[in-house]
């Protein structure tokens, strides 16, 4: 999964969090709401400009990142 599809850091965006590409939603955010035990359906379907893909983007982006 090349996450760098989906995901992007820009200062004017959220002061420079990684964001899902075209959205302020912070990868730390999404990440958030999986700790707190949302599914990915809730998710999607709370937030739907995403995608599967994104949601898997943040996942590797995670592991490259935070792991």
């Amino acid at each position: 999964m090349e996450w760098q599809v989906h995901i992007h850091s820009d200062p004017k965006i959220c002061m420079g969090k990684p964001v899902i590409k075209g959205t302020r939603l912070s990868v730390d955010f999404l990440l958030g709401l999986f700790a707190s035990g949302w599914t990915e359906k809730q998710v999607l379907d709370n937030y739907p400009g995403l995608s599967k893909g994104n949601i898997q983007a943040i996942f590797a982006y995670a592991k490259e990142n935070y792991i």
